[in-house]
C-alpha cells in the first residue's frame, strides 16, 4: 500500500507555541513518526513576534514545512490582522496547488478563519481529499464576540453560505467536541462527514511537578503560597471581568485564606487585567509571559488551581484546550462558563474541579478559597484530572484516532453514512 501523503494548512506552525500551532505540530510529527507523508503549509510568523523571519522551506523532524510569504502586520488591529489574513488566503491557496496530488489528503484547519473555503476548492481541482478540522468555528465565533460591530450578520451571511457548501463539500469536518459537531450537523453535513478528536495533552512531557521539585516557583516568589492560574490566551472569549471580581473579592473577604493569583500567557483580556490591577494596586497577583513549551510541565504545575473560562454563547463553537494540559499536570480545574458546556460536563463525569456559572466572579472566589482550606480535597480532584487525561486525551490516543481516519480514504470504507459519526459519538462518549 502506497504511503498516505496529507498537506495541512494553519497560519502557525512549530516553532510557534500558540494553541493551533501546538496541536499541528503535535500531530504532524506524531503522523510523520508513524510513516505518513506531511507536509505543512504555513506562514513565516510567530503568533507573538509579527517580524519574526523562519525559514521559507525546512524539513523538520520528516516533515515538509513550505512558509508562505504573507504581510506581517501582526495583531495591531482588526483591519491589518484582516490583510494578513487575505495575503495568507492566496499564497496558501497558490501553494497547496501547485504541491498538491491525486489522492492527498489536504486538511485545512481554522486559522485563519473559513480557510475551507478555498482549501475545499483546490482540492477538487486536484482530485484530493478534503479534511476540516475544525479548532473553532466561524463565522459564529466573530458574530458572538461582535469583532465586526454590532448587527453583524448581513456582513457574514455570504461567508456563512460559502462556510457551509465547505464542510458539505468536505469528504471529512473533525470536530474537537461533541456540541461542535452537533453545530456542523445543523449546518447541513451528512452525519458521516463528521467526526469527534478531541484536542490532547503530552502526558510523557507534561507531569505533575511537586511544589518542593518546582524551580519556577521560587524563581518567581510563591514558595509557600496557594496559587490560582490562569494560563495561555485570555481574551474576548473568556470574560476579564469574572477574573477581576474574583481576585478583589478573595482579597477582600475577612478569614478568608490568601490566595496569589497567576496569569501566564497573553492576549487583549491579559492586557486588560494587567491595567485593570495596577490601577487598584493589588499585590496578590503575578503576570508572565508564555513559557516555552519544553517547560509546561513546571509552569502549569506551578499552580495549585487552575481557572478556566469560556462565555455560554461560545459552546460548540470553541472547546479550550487548555483544559487538557491542566489535567495532565494533575491540577484542578475551576470553570466558569455553561452548566452543559463541553468542559463542565467533563469536569462533572470526572469530579476533577468546580463547574460555576458564567460570570460568577464571586464564586469563583469562594470556589478557590475552599480548595485551599482543604488541600487533600485539591490534591484528590488533581489525581482524577490526571487519570482521566491519561485515559481519554493523550496524544498517543489522538494519533491513532488520526491515523486511522487518514488510512480509511486509502482504502473502501463500507460504513453507511450514520455510522461514522455515531461511533464518534460513542468514542466521545466514552471519554
Amino acid at each position: 500500500m502506497p504511503a498516505i501523503r496529507v498537506i495541512f494548512i494553519n497560519r502557525f506552525f512549530y516553532p510557534d507555541h500558540s494553541a493551533t500551532s501546538q496541536m499541528l505540530t503535535d500531530l504532524a510529527f506524531g503522523l510523520a513518526e508513524r510513516g505518513v507523508v506531511v507536509s505543512v503549509i504555513t506562514s513565516r510568523l510567530r503568533y507573538d513576534d509579527a517580524k519574526a523571519r523562519l525559514p521559507a522551506r525546512e524539513t523538520v523532524r520528516g516533515v515538509r514545512v513550505e512558509r508562505i510569504w504573507t504581510s506581517r502586520f501582526g495583531r495591531a488591529g482588526l483591519i491589518l490582522r484582516t490583510i494578513d489574513y487575505l495575503t495568507f488566503y492566496f499564497s496558501a491557496a497558490w501553494t497547496l496547488a501547485r504541491i498538491a496530488r491525486r489522492g492527498d489528503i489536504v486538511v485545512a484547519m481554522t486559522d485563519p478563519p473559513a480557510f475551507s473555503i478555498l482549501a475545499s476548492v483546490v482540492a477538487w481541482v486536484r482530485g484530493a481529499n478534503n479534511i476540516n478540522w475544525l479548532q473553532d468555528v466561524f463565522p459564529e465565533v466573530a458574530e458572538v464576540l461582535q469583532l465586526a460591530g454590532r448587527n453583524s450578520a448581513p456582513f457574514f451571511r455570504p461567508l456563512l453560505i460559502l462556510r457551509d457548501i465547505s464542510l458539505r463539500r468536505a469528504s471529512m469536518n473533525v470536530a474537537i467536541g461533541s456540541l461542535m459537531a452537533e453545530r456542523v450537523l445543523q449546518s447541513g453535513v451528512e452525519p458521516g462527514r463528521i467526526a469527534i478528536i478531541p484536542n490532547w495533552a503530552d502526558t510523557t512531557a507534561i507531569r505533575p511537578v511537586p511544589p518542593s521539585e518546582n524551580r519556577l516557583r521560587s524563581d518567581w516568589g510563591l514558595s509557600g503560597k496557594f496559587v490560582v492560574s490562569y494560563s495561555g490566551n485570555l481574551g474576548r472569549a473568556h470574560g476579564v471581568e469574572t477574573l477581576l471580581e474574583a481576585i478583589v473579592t478573595s482579597g477582600q473577604t475577612a478569614g478568608a485564606p490568601k490566595i496569589h493569583w497567576l496569569f501566564i500567557g497573553g492576549g487583549v483580556g491579559f492586557r486588560q487585567l494587567q491595567h485593570a490591577t495596577d490601577e487598584l494596586g493589588l499585590t496578590n497577583i503575578t503576570f508572565r509571559p508564555y513559557q516555552p513549551r519544553e517547560q509546561l510541565a513546571e509552569s502549569l504545575s506551578v499552580a495549585n488551581v487552575h481557572v478556566v473560562l469560556l462565555k455560554p454563547e461560545l459552546e460548540g463553537l470553541i472547546v479550550p484546550s487548555k483544559f487538557y494540559g491542566i489535567a495532565a499536570a494533575g491540577r484542578p480545574i475551576v470553570f466558569v462558563g455553561s452548566a452543559n458546556g463541553e468542559i463542565a460536563r467533563l469536569i462533572n463525569q470526572f469530579e476533577c474541579g468546580v463547574a460555576l456559572a458564567s460570570g460568577d466572579g464571586s464564586g469563583l472566589s469562594e470556589a478557590v478559597a475552599m480548595l485551599a482550606r482543604d488541600p487533600k480535597r485539591c490534591h484528590q480532584l488533581g489525581e482524577r484530572a490526571r487519570a482521566m487525561c491519561e485515559a481519554n486525551f493523550s496524544k498517543e490516543l489522538a494519533f491513532t484516532a488520526w491515523n486511522d481516519l487518514l488510512k480509511s480514504f486509502s482504502v473502501p470504507r463500507p460504513q453507511s453514512a450514520r455510522t461514522h459519526l455515531a461511533s464518534s459519538q460513542r468514542n466521545n462518549e466514552a471519554c
